[in-house]
């Protein structure tokens, strides 16, 4: 089963929610905030995307963090951060299950569902 993890009031969750409802593509939405979010699967996703990938650092939650505290961030840091406020986590993350894509766009979701489907 596909995944799709996020926030539910995100823009671009909305965007690749509503692609995936458009091409027929069958996924479960999770909600960080709703539904959770263990430092297990954190850790996971940070060895195979990296930390530094997975750490939203263009949204509001980062960008008022003290200067401090940002300049001081580590991968442990980070997963702290964003176990703490998941709005930290670059969204959307989709999990096909051996494979895990950040982020949204109609030409990589494209790509990728092509390449699922052969």
């Amino acid at each position: 089963m596909i995944t799709l993890y996020g926030i539910n009031n995100c823009d671009t969750i909305r965007k690749a929610r509503k692609w995936l409802q458009e091409e027929g593509i069958d996924y479960r939405f999770h909600d960080y905030r709703k539904d959770g979010l263990n430092a297990a699967q954190l850790n996971g996703w940070a060895d195979e995307l990296g930390w530094e990938a997975l750490l939203n650092r263009r949204g509001t939650t980062w960008r008022q963090l003290p200067q401090e505290q940002k300049d001081a961030v580590t991968r442990d840091r980070a997963i702290d951060l964003m176990l703490a406020q998941p709005a930290m986590i670059k969204r959307p993350l989709l999990d096909l299950g051996e494979q895990r894509k950040l982020g949204f766009s109609v030409a990589d979701y494209s790509l990728l569902f092509e390449k699922q489907a052969d």
